[in-house]
Protein backbone atom coordinates (compact mmCIF):
# COMPACT_ATOMS: atom_id res chain seq x y z
CA UNK A 1 0.00 0.00 0.00
CA UNK A 2 1.51 3.57 -0.67
CA UNK A 3 1.21 6.38 1.39
CA UNK A 4 2.01 10.47 0.69
CA UNK A 5 3.14 10.22 4.21
CA UNK A 6 6.37 12.13 3.75
CA UNK A 7 7.19 10.78 7.56
CA UNK A 8 7.07 7.21 5.96
CA UNK A 9 9.23 7.79 3.17
CA UNK A 10 11.82 9.23 4.83
CA UNK A 11 12.23 6.47 6.79
CA UNK A 12 11.80 3.99 3.89
CA UNK A 13 14.81 5.59 2.22
CA UNK A 14 17.11 6.45 5.58
CA UNK A 15 19.94 3.94 5.95
CA UNK A 16 20.91 1.74 8.59
CA UNK A 17 24.40 2.31 8.24
CA UNK A 18 26.67 4.94 6.59
CA UNK A 19 30.02 4.11 5.36
CA UNK A 20 33.46 5.77 7.18
CA UNK A 21 33.10 8.58 4.61
CA UNK A 22 29.88 9.60 4.52
CA UNK A 23 29.62 9.55 8.41
CA UNK A 24 32.55 11.57 8.17
CA UNK A 25 30.65 14.07 5.97
CA UNK A 26 27.77 14.24 8.36
CA UNK A 27 29.86 14.98 10.93
CA UNK A 28 32.16 17.74 9.08
CA UNK A 29 35.10 16.11 9.81
CA UNK A 30 37.80 14.29 8.01
CA UNK A 31 37.57 10.47 7.61
CA UNK A 32 41.13 10.31 8.70
CA UNK A 33 39.86 11.40 12.25
CA UNK A 34 36.97 8.87 11.91
CA UNK A 35 38.83 6.05 10.68
CA UNK A 36 41.42 6.66 13.91
CA UNK A 37 38.88 7.12 16.19
CA UNK A 38 37.20 3.63 15.42
CA UNK A 39 40.61 1.71 15.04
CA UNK A 40 40.88 3.21 18.75
CA UNK A 41 37.78 2.36 19.68
CA UNK A 42 36.23 5.81 20.41
CA UNK A 43 33.46 5.52 17.44
CA UNK A 44 31.09 3.22 17.31
CA UNK A 45 31.52 0.99 14.36
CA UNK A 46 30.78 -2.42 12.64
CA UNK A 47 33.41 -4.31 11.08
CA UNK A 48 32.92 -6.28 8.17
CA UNK A 49 36.51 -7.99 7.23
CA UNK A 50 38.24 -4.64 6.53
CA UNK A 51 35.78 -2.32 6.23
CA UNK A 52 33.87 -0.74 8.60
CA UNK A 53 30.20 1.01 8.49
CA UNK A 54 29.03 3.97 11.15
CA UNK A 55 25.18 3.01 12.58
CA UNK A 56 23.12 5.24 11.17
CA UNK A 57 21.61 5.27 14.69
CA UNK A 58 24.85 6.03 16.42
CA UNK A 59 25.08 9.20 14.67
CA UNK A 60 21.47 9.89 15.31
CA UNK A 61 22.20 9.29 19.06
CA UNK A 62 25.10 12.00 19.36
CA UNK A 63 23.16 14.74 17.87
CA UNK A 64 20.41 14.21 19.86
CA UNK A 65 22.67 13.93 23.23
CA UNK A 66 23.98 17.16 21.86
CA UNK A 67 20.55 18.79 21.59
CA UNK A 68 19.82 17.47 24.70
CA UNK A 69 22.76 18.51 26.97
CA UNK A 70 23.31 21.61 25.30
CA UNK A 71 26.64 21.13 25.16
CA UNK A 72 30.09 19.04 23.83
CA UNK A 73 29.15 15.49 23.32
CA UNK A 74 32.41 13.46 24.53
CA UNK A 75 32.39 9.94 22.22
CA UNK A 76 35.39 8.89 23.20
CA UNK A 77 34.47 9.61 27.10
CA UNK A 78 31.04 7.20 26.00
CA UNK A 79 33.76 4.64 24.22
CA UNK A 80 35.40 4.34 27.39
CA UNK A 81 32.60 4.21 29.67
CA UNK A 82 31.11 1.17 27.75
CA UNK A 83 34.78 -0.48 27.76
CA UNK A 84 34.89 -0.05 31.45
CA UNK A 85 31.08 -1.67 31.55
CA UNK A 86 32.00 -4.73 29.54
CA UNK A 87 35.57 -5.41 31.15
CA UNK A 88 33.38 -5.24 34.83
CA UNK A 89 30.50 -7.43 33.03
CA UNK A 90 33.14 -9.74 31.84
CA UNK A 91 34.49 -10.45 34.91
CA UNK A 92 32.76 -13.04 37.30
Amino acid sequence: MKTNDSHDNAAAVRPIFYTVTEAASLLRMNRATLYRAIREDGFPAVRVRSRYVIPAVAVERLAADAVESGGCVDVAAIAAGRRVARAVGGQR
